[in-house]
């Protein structure tokens, strides 16, 4: 088998078979294929596409190219939450408890945050002590104990999706929905989970622009989760303005301790209680997702979520008395204002220019070797909706210098104003198989 001759079956827009898939995957990924031939090959596949079954074998070539997580001693159908990316998402925070509160195993590996968007690590160590460094006995210990464990990400999970990923970010093939899709289910099945809920992110604040693009990749990626004998389905949400009022670190803890007590913002609830629905009814706890709403409103009313978040704050050595006491967590010096320049509806607030202000403050990272400070953060006051008078409070920052004209500015111009009310639909479309 020659490399020249699978670029020129995909260049002419053929079918690829899985022994090519694999030849090009191996190859590349123990440097004998070359970066040449392999750009050659990515450029291909972002002209002329793949079909489902291409991008369920290039997602499992990758998955095989290293370390895959076996979950096969954890009790019951394991379930996973994807989220393609935002700012103020804090649903895994919301949702991995209220699931593991009925029952449904969450056994997560998650990442840190890059950009404008934060890591679920990241905001979980904002609890004193909390750590990520499980053994995989201890993983497995704490999942089948309490129904809920998180650990970072392997160095060895996917390494074929690490090099051909660095490829595509000097090649200009990233948007590419085979590509983007491979690249995202192939780190979720390495993970080890039988079920995985997907949360697609579209809008300014998210990769996915427009519905459209949004759609496809959900559908891709839906595809080759269940080519591959994973149960898979997706969510399309909204990502036209931060998601919840808080955004960074410590903040956004404090605000899904308040959403595990019932007190948290709307569309951070409705978004938590619609994802983990899926993941309840996915998970074989419950028939329908009506049976796993109520389910899941009762554990917190009856405060057995937030009850499973203190448990797996403290299996994992973090301070679990910042649960019942969540102003002690990490504050800020400084809280400057922001106030709005005009009057009139808010329209849309930017959420990547949001998310890049509040990782000026240095709630995020711009390189991946960089310090967070877990204290700061934006707390919004107004939502896509409100009606405001020029002056009126629109975010509070919460920083530890006060030298920050230019990250007010940032958070001022990321609000459009008109002169009619708007409402926007968080749930824009649930896709399955």
């Amino acid at each position: 088998m020659r490399m020249v001759d699978i670029i020129a079956k995909k260049r002419d827009g053929n079918t690829l078979t899985k022994e090519e898939i694999d030849f090009f995957v191996n190859g590349y990924t123990k440097g004998e294929v070359p970066d040449y031939q392999a750009s050659a090959l990515l450029m291909a596949i972002f002209y002329n596409d793949m079909t489902p079954e291409e991008s369920a074998d290039l997602t499992m070539a990758m998955v095989e190219s290293g370390d895959q997580i076996n979950l096969a001693d954890i009790e019951g159908i394991k379930v996973d939450k994807h989220s393609t990316g935002g700012v103020g998402d804090t649903t895994t925070l919301v949702l991995a408890p209220l699931v593991a509160a009925l029952d449904v195993p969450v056994a997560k590996m998650s990442g840190r945050g890059l950009g404008h968007t934060g890591g679920t690590i990241d905001k979980l160590e904002a609890l004193d002590g909390f750590h990520v460094e499980l053994s995989q006995d201890d993983f497995v210990n704490l999942v089948n104990k309490d129904k809920l464990a998180v650990i970072g990400q392997s160095g060895n999970l996917t390494p074929a999706d690490k090099k051909i990923y660095a490829l595509r970010d000097v090649t200009a093939t990233v948007n590419s929905i085979p590509l983007i899709a491979s690249s995202i289910m192939s780190k979720k099945i390495a993970a080890g989970a039988d079920a995985i809920v997907l949360d697609v992110k579209v809008g300014d604040g998210a990769f996915m622009k427009t519905e459209e693009d949004a759609v496809a990749l959900a559908e891709a990626m839906v595809q080759i989760g269940n080519n591959v004998g994973r149960r898979t389905m997706a969510i399309i949400s909204s990502m036209e303005e931060p998601l919840g009022y808080a955004v960074g670190n410590a903040n956004e803890v404090r605000e899904a301790i308040d959403t595990l007590k019932g007190e948290g913002p709307e569309d951070l609830t409705e978004l938590s209680l619609t994802l983990a629905s899926q993941m309840v009814v996915v998970g074989g706890k419950a028939e329908t997702i009506e049976e796993a709403r109520t389910m899941l409103e009762e554990v917190i009313k009856n405060g057995k979520a937030l009850e499973k978040f203190k448990a797996f704050v403290k299996n994992q050595g973090g301070d679990d008395s910042l649960v019942d006491h969540p102003e002690n967590l990490a504050q800020a010096k400084y809280h400057i204002d922001v106030v709005a320049t005009e009057s009139g509806f808010i329209e849309s607030i930017d959420a990547e220019n949001v998310g890049v202000a509040a990782s000026i403050l240095g709630a995020g990272r711009q390189t991946k070797d960089d310090e967070i400070d877990l204290a700061v953060g934006i707390i919004h006051k107004k939502k896509v909706g409100d009606k405001v008078n020029k002056g009126d409070v629109l975010a509070v920052l919460e920083a530890n210098t006060d030298s920050v004209d230019d990250v007010v500015k940032r958070v001022q111009d990321s609000y459009h104003y008109g002169k009619d009310e708007v409402h926007t639909k968080l749930i824009k479309r649930i896709i399955t198989a």
